[in-house]
């Protein structure tokens, strides 16, 4: 049976809080379940605590954050079974920090363009993530009629990039593609690069894939090309990578809702990647 190894709860930017994924995914005929919320050690560790539940098995996992400095733009690196280790409870600590007070700053400034929005209304949404998000801030401008939704016109001229810089605009810093990738090494974890056509990632695929830095590539995603999945499809057959795919499940915090399961890896894929978990982990315990 397959799995949705790409989601995400109110441990991040997701709507649905993290004990019901397991039932969802389990409706929808799916085996295994990796919740992979963003830059989030608490995702990781719910799924060691809980490695099956509602029968279906949790593989720990989280999407962590990187910047690619020479193309501008963000990368997000899927890593499955790290260690609960200091090294990524340091880093998620420091994402949701620099995180919290980007988005502070934006609540802040909205406060005083938008009397009815109300930050401390933003930060309940938060409670579960323990940092606040974009999707916090335009839900609550939704719930009150002062959004077209969750992520557009509104959001655009709040928080858009490009062609015109959003009012509120204020972005966290990011680790470079190099230091995130040496970090999920030495928490001896599984790194698949996600959704390659969201951040126009593809060159950045090549590069890493002929360094021998990925293990795998999600190309089973809503927002991937298809172009770019058959270029994907045949790298990772060329070079023996994993190949995975997920939802990227986020509730009602969507554009185009899609419930867990729509998107999934294998079996036959799924078994490849924890093989290479034990294998990883086996080979440093007897080093050690």
């Amino acid at each position: 049976m397959p799995g949705d190894l790409h989601t995400h709860t109110t441990y991040s930017d997701g709507s649905t809080p993290v004990a019901k994924l397991p039932y969802l995914a389990r409706c929808a005929g799916m085996s295994h379940l990796a919740i992979s919320d963003h830059d989030s050690i608490q995702s990781v560790r719910y799924a060691y605590a809980h490695p099956v539940q509602d029968g279906v098995h949790l593989i720990p996992a989280t999407e962590l954050t990187a910047y690619d400095y020479e193309r501008a733009h963000r990368v997000h690196l899927l890593c499955y079974w790290p260690d609960d280790c200091p090294a990524l409870e340091d880093f998620s600590r420091m994402m949701a920090e620099r995180r919290c007070t980007a988005m502070l700053q934006s609540s802040r400034e909205l406060e005083e363009i938008c009397p009815q929005y109300s930050t401390q209304e933003a930060l309940e949404l938060a409670k579960d993530s323990g940092t606040l998000y974009k999707a916090h801030i335009m839900r609550v401008l939704w719930q009150y009629g002062l959004a077209d939704g969750l992520y557009n016109e509104v959001y655009r001229s709040l928080f858009g990039l490009r062609p015109v810089r959003g009012r509120i605009l204020h972005t966290p810093r990011y680790e470079p593609v190099d230091t995130v990738l040496d970090l999920i090494k030495a928490c001896r974890g599984v790194v698949v690069l996600a959704h390659p056509s969201v951040y126009h990632s593809m060159e950045l695929a090549r590069e890493l894939i002929a360094a021998g830095r990925l293990d795998g590539v999600e190309i089973d995603h809503p927002r991937n090309t298809p172009e770019d999945k058959a270029e994907l499809l045949r790298l990772a057959k060329e070079n023996g990578l994993l190949i995975t795919g997920g939802t990227d499940y986020h509730g009602l915090h969507t554009v185009t809702p899609r419930p867990v399961g729509a998107f999934s890896t294998r079996d036959e894929e799924i078994a490849r990647l924890n093989d290479l978990a034990k294998a990883r982990k086996a080979t440093f315990k007897r080093n050690n």
